[in-house]
């Protein structure tokens, strides 16, 4: 399987756990591949790719600074993701339950609403848990790969 793993980020941490869930790939998958959303074009999605999508909250439940053009460039072009498959893991703070996790949320709702699929559980972090995000991700992983019918 080929996986590509994204990350919207404001201050770095979903982009270091997307590194380590691409280290942890590697162990079992040849073919996978990082990049920031900001650099992913919304018509370069492929359904023979896997993609895992961690993604930060910022301000009042928004979007990170790097998935902001992302959204508004996937928006502009609204593509066709039918037989796209994604696992979608978000981080927030619980402290603000209003918004927790709502930057990943954002992201979720658009690949839904062009026909991706979301494949196993909905992947969070709590920032008031004494959790390290990596390790809450790297334990989401397996469920997800197994939930994907991919070896773990």
């Amino acid at each position: 399987m080929k996986f590509t793993v994204l990350y919207g980020t404001e201050s770095g941490n979903a982009e270091l756990i997307s590194e380590d869930l691409a280290e942890a790939l590697r162990e079992q998958h040849d073919d996978v591949e990082v990049a920031d959303l900001q650099d992913t074009d919304p018509m370069s999605f492929d359904p023979d790719r896997f993609y895992l999508i961690v993604c930060s909250t910022h301000g009042e439940g928004d979007l990170p600074l790097s998935a902001a053009p992302f959204a508004e460039a996937f928006d502009a072009v609204q593509p066709d993701l039918s037989g796209v498959r994604y696992a979608m893991f978000g981080l927030g703070d619980t402290f603000y339950e209003e918004t927790y996790s709502q930057g990943s949320e954002h992201i979720d709702r658009r690949l839904a609403a062009q026909g991706a699929e979301r494949i196993g559980e909905y992947g969070r972090h709590d920032a008031s848990s004494w959790t390290i995000g990596s390790d809450a991700a790297l334990e989401w992983l397996p469920r997800v790969l197994e939930a994907a019918a991919a070896p773990v």
